[in-house]
């Protein structure tokens, strides 16, 4: 594993300063021609983080897969929510992604009073609810980096289902990225309903 270490600093120093409880938000998903965009939000208990935790891209599946269940048992709470391709069509990649935040953020079993978000953008967030972004925030801050590894599995699996539903395109393999055996699929055989109809190659050309 390599690149920076999460550190709890922030949470820290929001929970000092009377925000408690603090949760991380990230989203996986905002590149693919394909799938949703997936968001994750996620207060871990300050007592029983997981050990290994780290930005999900610089984990191997089989690792993301053992800490995502860590996550699941030992936070005080986390929540999951998506945004479809209907909708990132409908709108675009950016109001789709901060769409699923804000509903990630306001499932959560045990509220919000501080969140924390990777990027550079703070989504719309509840009455009563403050919120900061840092660049970098999955691979900076713990909280944030257990919310990316919560989203990217997440999302792989659904993308592995709509391959079972869907094999000729190998959405198991490239989980909706624009490979090249991805797009020779989709000049193939025609794009699915799961297509971001104005994404990349899938976009409508002027004229």
């Amino acid at each position: 594993m390599a690149g920076p270490i999460p550190t709890f600093r922030l949470e820290a120093r929001a929970l000092a300063q009377g925000f408690a409880p603090v949760a991380g938000v990230d989203e996986a998903g905002r590149g693919p021609l394909a799938g949703p965009v997936v968001a994750a939000a996620v207060i871990l208990d300050p007592e029983a983080i997981p050990a290994g935790l780290a930005d999900s891209k610089v984990l191997d599946a089989a690792r993301r897969e053992a800490l995502y269940e860590a996550i699941s048992a030992s936070a005080l709470a986390c929540a999951i929510a998506s945004s479809a391709p209907a909708r990132i069509d409908a709108t675009d990649i950016r109001k789709a992604t901060l769409h699923a935040m804000t509903r990630a953020v306001a499932a959560l079993a045990l509220p919000a009073r501080h969140v924390l978000v990777d990027g550079r953008d703070v989504p719309p967030l509840p009455l009563g609810v403050s919120g900061e972004a840092i660049v970098d925030g999955d691979a900076l801050v713990l909280s944030i980096a257990a919310a990316s590894i919560l989203a990217k599995v997440h999302r792989d699996r659904l993308m592995r289902h709509v391959g079972l539903v869907h094999p000729a395109y190998g959405f198991a393999v490239h989980k909706g990225y624009g490979t090249k055996a991805h797009r020779e699929a989709i000049a193939l055989h025609g794009p699915t309903h799961h297509h971001r109809m104005t994404f990349g190659s899938l976009k409508p050309r002027a004229g």
